[in-house]
């Protein structure tokens, strides 16, 4: 497990410095440009971005010094403080708060990263350190694309953090997904990835859950990798879509597949 936490607070620090440094080369009209979230400009995904970070620090601290973790209140003077920025502030401040969270996590020696617990206020039980740094990567993965494809919509998510969110991306598919989007199910889908390659099954019923492969599946979805976890996050427009993706199926189409996960 320690491993795991060491390669995603690795992942953490490459995406930082990675997100950085785009940053760093926008114009101030460039942060007003429409994002690849819907309904926000690149300064309010920043802001999110940087906002998540103070509470996310502020989270694990709380695991740290066995003070608990932050009430609702503060999550809110939190997002009201962020969203009265400027765009440059947003951006200025994203740089800072994700640093700090970056470098706390970096400074976390061994047996903290393998013993602590940290409850998120979400989860039914306190999650170590790996699953709570891999929740954050996935977040911080997917809204550096939102800003990436403000500029270039054909942008892919960062190919250093495919196999890791891969790897983790099964246990909230359930959460990210919406099963009753379906009216005929259950349905089981054998998927394919490229880079990395993987095959497993993915079955949508009462819920929605990562399988083996079906042998008798009602749809082979192939895809790249990135795009099947843009797939699960909402992040699938056709405009966005790689030519490389294809399904087969008599009875799915990957419209359907689009309603299920909407996106966060």
């Amino acid at each position: 497990m320690t491993d795991r936490a060491d390669q995603t607070i690795d992942a953490l620090r490459g995406g930082h410095d990675y997100l950085t440094a785009v940053v760093h080369g926008l114009a101030s009209a460039d942060l007003s440009r429409p994002s690849g979230a819907s309904g926000w400009d690149v300064s309010q995904v920043l802001s999110h971005l940087g906002s998540g970070a103070e509470i996310s620090l502020a989270v694990l601290e709380g695991a740290l010094n066995a003070t608990g973790t932050p009430d609702e209140n503060f999550n809110k003077s939190v997002w009201a403080r962020w969203d009265d920025l400027s765009p440059v502030e947003r951006a200025e401040g994203f740089v800072t708060a994700n640093e700090a969270l970056v470098s706390r996590y970096e400074g976390l020696d061994a047996q903290t990263r393998e013993e602590l617990k940290v409850d998120l206020g979400f989860l039914p039980v306190a999650a170590d350190v790996a699953t709570v740094a891999g929740i954050r990567l996935t977040e911080f993965a997917h809204h550096t694309w939102d800003v990436e494809v403000a500029f270039d919509h054909k942008a892919p998510l960062l190919p250093e953090v495919t196999g890791l969110l891969l790897d983790q991306a099964g246990p909230f598919l359930n959460f990210l997904g919406k099963a009753d989007a379906l009216a005929a199910r259950p349905v089981r889908i054998a998927v394919r990835t490229t880079a990395p390659e993987r095959a497993f099954g993915l079955e949508v019923g009462n819920a929605i859950a990562l399988t083996d492969e079906p042998e008798r599946p009602d749809a082979v979805l192939t895809a790249p990798a990135e795009w099947w976890l843009r797939l699960t996050t909402g992040r699938h427009a056709p405009e966005h879509t790689p030519s490389e993706v294809s399904l087969t199926s008599a009875s799915l189409t990957l419209d359907d597949l689009r309603r299920i996960f909407p996106g966060f």
